[in-house]
């Protein structure tokens, strides 16, 4: 009788224990428990912790409600200019409601993935190639609130959504490299023409300065020849100032000769002067002496005895 009673004890404590064994489940910190009772969702989701649950009758569903990191196959689509590309991409979600996402869709995982796939298409069709490689932060809000907005019945939250990699055709990457080395030589050419133009100015600034201090002009030639006589070339190239050039162009050049004096001009028969008249001397005027006629010198002059 004993032995009965040990025995019938013993196996109702195999049977509790596997009952509790059975009846035991384990929740992890990021997981939530759902329970279905004979079909029926029942009570809120369990926590994490040990949750007790009735066997047999009882299923107990865990939801992950970590971040899931989600990749998108590449898609093939042509842009709205005409380019055919391949875009492929990543998704951040997490669930945020373990019972809708057990209850209102079938594998929230796949779910997800089709709608993203679907979404970057409809995203390549709407964009320009310039969007694509340069605005890519507007294209993955507007594809994160694409794939947002029915995820939300789902009990799926996105949490963002990244455009990894676009392929281009290879003509197109070719076009795009004369592109950019166009672009590249149109600025090196107008950095050097801002360049020249402010050095100009700057040189026209200088020559006024030089001009206005001609002992400037003989400093710089000094500085300018010290300069290459410090690279130890064989040849010197030694300015010439242009206006001592001009100087010696000008002292080479002899004194031009006086004009000759021109010929008087002959004088007609009317206007010639008259010849003097000789006074007729008798020889009573000769006896009688002529006074003398100063000379200018201060002797008088002899008069001839007849």
């Amino acid at each position: 009788m004993v032995q009965e009673l040990v025995t019938a004890v013993i196996a109702a404590g195999c049977a509790g224990f596997v009952y509790l064994a059975a009846a035991m489940r384990v929740v992890k910190q990021y997981e939530r428990g759902v329970v279905f009772r004979l079909g029926r969702l029942t009570g809120e989701p369990r926590p994490p912790g040990l949750a007790m649950i009735i066997p047999f009758v009882d299923r107990l569903y865990k939801v992950n409600l970590q971040i899931v990191t989600l990749p998108i196959p590449a898609q093939e689509g042509i842009t709205r200019d005409n380019v055919t590309v391949r875009v492929d991409a990543v998704v951040y979600f997490k669930v945020v409601d373990p019972e809708s996402a057990l209850i209102r869709v079938e594998d929230y995982r796949f779910a997800v993935s089709q709608m993203a796939q679907t979404s970057l298409r409809s995203i390549i069709g709407k964009s320009d190639l310039d969007d694509l490689l340069s605005n890519r932060e507007k294209l993955n809000q507007g594809l994160e609130l694409m794939i947002d907005s029915p995820a939300v019945g789902w009990g799926v939250q996105i949490d963002r959504v990244e455009i990894k990699d676009v392929s281009l055709p290879d003509t197109m990457k070719r076009s795009m490299a004369r592109q950019a080395e166009a672009d590249r030589d149109r600025r090196a050419r107008v950095i050097n023409a801002d360049a020249e133009f402010q050095a100009s100015k700057k040189l026209a600034e200088a020559a006024q300065q030089m001009a206005d201090t001609p002992a400037a002009l003989q400093l710089r030639l000094l500085q300018t020849v010290t300069a290459v006589a410090a690279e130890k070339n064989s040849t010197l190239v030694l300015p010439f100032p242009v206006e001592l050039l001009r100087f010696l162009e000008k002292a080479q050049q002899s004194p031009e000769p006086a004009p000759a004096s021109a010929p008087a001009p002959p004088t007609p028969l009317d206007q010639a002067p008259a010849a003097p008249i000789t006074p007729v001397r008798t020889t009573a005027d000769a006896a009688t002496p002529e006074p003398p006629v100063p000379d200018g010198t201060g002797s008088r002059p002899q008069t001839a005895q007849p």
